[in-house]
């Protein structure tokens, strides 16, 4: 009787030997003492404000062109503790409010009809499309005309420049849903406000929140534009109080304030996106 014997590939594991298993075990220890993403994102501006100090500390910059990082921190206690602050804030703040509500309630009506019809398509998205490409500010004789020196005109100067970005996501997130995705819901029975609750509209969604997030922006920077007209409290109500006597602390904490209110804005919004968008798995970056 024969007995063949067959020897194992070298490498290969044997009885003896454990079979080698490959764990997460390394990968994970290594993610968890990564350095938090939150202390990268503060490298950059506390290398710019450490610069920032060191050129007004040996006198590269001079406090009449652009006061010293203490110094306008300095001031904004300063304004702080007369109440300053915090009034300009809340003035900005209302007119802010009142100028995203008038003009993401009419992007949204205005969009979704003409997203979701032809003809909304054919008798709104063409005089959107011309008005979009006129400079807002430009239209600030005109509002002053129309509506005075109050502020009518601030809250629709905020207004207006909210409405066409966030129109132009909108009705683009209406038109690219996937034209397979309607069509498989007509043939489950799905009825056409079933359409739009269940597959239109949820696509959209990532678009809208975009348009929101430009929307914010241009919000910001229209009330930059809106508060010089005959403002008597705000942000910009200061700047230019600033400007006058050639306050460039007063300016600067101005401007910060400006930042800081749009990266609020930003982060409610992208919180909203984490909310709404939760079924929708996305590349975070390598």
């Amino acid at each position: 009787m024969t007995v063949s014997t067959e020897r194992a590939p070298t490498g290969a594991p044997t009885d003896r030997d454990p079979i080698p298993v490959t764990t997460v075990q390394t990968r994970t220890a290594r993610r968890e003492n990564r350095v938090p993403r939150w202390i990268f994102k503060l490298i950059s501006p506390i290398a710019l404000v450490v610069l920032w100090q060191a050129l007004s500390s040996t006198g590269v910059l001079s406090d009449d062109t652009l006061a010293s990082p203490a110094t306008v921190a300095g001031t904004a206690v300063e304004m702080w503790d007369e109440g300053r602050l915090q009034e300009a804030i809340a003035a900005s703040l209302q007119r802010v409010g009142a100028g995203l509500v008038i003009g993401v309630g009419v992007a949204i009506v205005l969009a979704t009809l003409s997203g979701l019809f032809r003809r909304g398509e054919d008798l709104i998205d063409a005089p959107m499309q011309m008005l979009r490409t006129v400079p807002v500010i430009g239209l600030i004789p005109l509002l002053i005309i129309w509506f005075g020196i109050g502020e009518q005109p601030k809250i629709v100067l905020i207004a207006l420049a909210v409405i066409f970005p966030l129109y132009m996501n909108i009705y683009g997130g209406i038109r690219n849903v996937d034209a397979g995705l309607v069509e498989a819901a007509k043939t489950l029975g799905l009825g056409w406000f079933a359409q739009v609750r269940h597959i239109i509209l949820p696509a959209a969604m990532p678009n809208a929140l975009v348009g929101l997030r430009y929307s914010l922006g241009s919000a910001w920077l229209a009330l930059v534009f809106g508060e010089t007209i005959n403002a008597t409290a705000g942000i910009g109500y200061e700047m230019n109080m600033a400007r006058e006597f050639f306050q460039t602390d007063v300016i600067v904490v101005c401007l910060v304030l400006y930042a800081l209110l749009g990266l609020v804005a930003d982060f409610i919004v992208r919180l909203l996106e984490r909310t709404l968008l939760a079924w929708r798995p996305a590349f975070s970056g390598a």
